[in-house]
């Protein structure tokens, strides 16, 4: 997935080889950068003048609608564009009112000018030729980003970019504990079993289709498979098959010893993290690595909370923003898109006081000023080593997985 996310009106175990990682970033790094003429740009911004970009972007946290409000007055004040922030909880009924927008004939005159995504959605809409572009490359703030370093920025969930989004933030899946409590936390999923079966009823994880369930679970996915070459490639029946084998084995294995015996499973990360903050839980787990920083740092959690990710790498990604076909605004979306891949935008959202989205960008391409904009002290609750990254499972995985998962263990509440 699926989240974090003005002058505003409100209107929402182990890697892949290496040679099968390296065949599938190689695709998307194969694509030259397309850099936007100073002429050709100049005169985007021009038309963006007077627009309105309604940005459809969930807004689940008080720190990313703060982070939007403040993007969208610095766009009004520098380029006259005003941000409408679109209020959702899923991006997927995005998906579904562009592409009954398409179905009924508004080709032009679609309500979604930029839309925050990634995963499945993003291919969904790529499949179904509801996004504009290629754009992303051709902006101007695109040549900073990081694309040896942070080769999601042109692959999402094993699909290649090709220009029809733009990197917004990293993400990696980073557990948390109250170290007074949990000393040696688990480091893999493995471990985590033999933890939870050791303190019962003290560690679960959301319900699927919630994005942060579904990630745990693709997690269990990647441990327990080896072999995962096939996970990188669209879905087949006999690929879940075999690949999910071993995970339902593991989940059948784990349920009997989470929170109120798996019978029931909370509706989202915030959830499991207040139950931790409450001692009602050992563990909580997030997709932005900073989170547990930044409850320190608003006095939601203990400062002896510790963050960590498995030894041997946590799945991670790219979050990005898109433009739908029929946009009416797509040179405001443009102007915004750029904004946001600027240092200074990048930087803000990167602090822990503000939001703390890790960024997209390479700092040793910024000039010395701009690099000095991400200074910044190590806090308590950040992640004191960042362990690899495991790149996800192809898009069409996820609904397959989540659908199962319901029918196996949809009976809990």
């Amino acid at each position: 997935m699926s989240n974090p996310v003005f002058n505003v009106k409100v209107v929402k175990v182990g890697h892949p080889s290496r040679r099968q990682a390296l065949a599938l970033l190689g695709a998307g790094l194969a694509m030259p950068v397309l850099a936007q003429t100073a002429t050709a740009w100049s005169a985007i911004e021009q038309k963006a003048r007077g627009q309105t970009v309604y940005f459809n972007a969930w807004a689940g946290s008080q720190n990313i609608n703060a982070y939007l409000q403040w993007a969208g007055a610095e766009l009004q004040k520098r380029f006259g564009v005003t941000l409408e922030h679109v209020k959702i909880t899923d991006t997927a009924e995005v998906v579904k009112r562009v592409r009954n927008e398409k179905a009924a004939g508004k080709v032009t005159d679609g309500s979604v000018d930029l839309v925050w995504i990634n995963g499945e959605n993003f291919l969904t809409m790529k499949r179904e030729a509801l996004l504009f572009g290629p754009f992303a490359e051709r902006l101007p703030n695109f040549a900073y980003v990081d694309l040896q370093g942070k080769p999601t920025t042109r692959i999402d969930f094993s699909e290649p970019v090709e220009g029809l989004e733009a990197p917004w933030g990293m993400a990696q899946l980073t557990f948390f504990a109250d170290a007074k409590r949990v000393p040696n936390p688990p480091r893999s999923m493995a471990e985590l079993l033999a933890f939870a079966k050791a303190h019962p009823g003290r560690v679960t994880y959301p319900r699927p289709p919630d994005f942060h369930g579904s990630t745990f679970i693709k997690q269990v996915l990647l441990e327990v498979n080896a072999e995962r070459g096939a996970l990188y490639q669209a879905v087949t029946p006999e690929a879940l098959a075999k690949a999910g084998a071993p995970l339902w084995t593991f989940l059948d294995a784990l349920h009997p010893h989470l929170w109120r015996a798996g019978r029931q499973f909370p509706q989202n990360a915030a959830a499991v993290r207040q139950m931790m903050a409450d001692g009602e839980l050992l563990l909580a787990f997030t997709f932005n690595p900073n989170e547990a920083a930044n409850e320190i740092a608003a006095s939601r959690l203990p400062a002896s909370v510790l963050s960590y990710q498995f030894n041997s790498g946590t799945i991670g990604n790219t979050h990005f923003v898109a433009i739908p076909f029929n946009a009416r605004a797509k040179e405001g979306a443009q102007v915004l898109a750029n904004f946001l891949l600027s240092p200074e935008a990048q930087a803000r959202k990167a602090d822990i006081a503000q939001w703390g989205d890790p960024t997209v960008l390479a700092l040793d391409k910024l000039p010395p000023a701009e690099r000095a904009r991400f200074a910044a002290r190590a806090l308590p609750g950040q992640v004191d080593k960042v362990m690899p990254t495991l790149p996800e499972p192809h898009g069409s995985w996820v609904n397959p997985l989540e659908r199962e998962w319901i029918r196996r263990y949809g009976q809990a509440g």
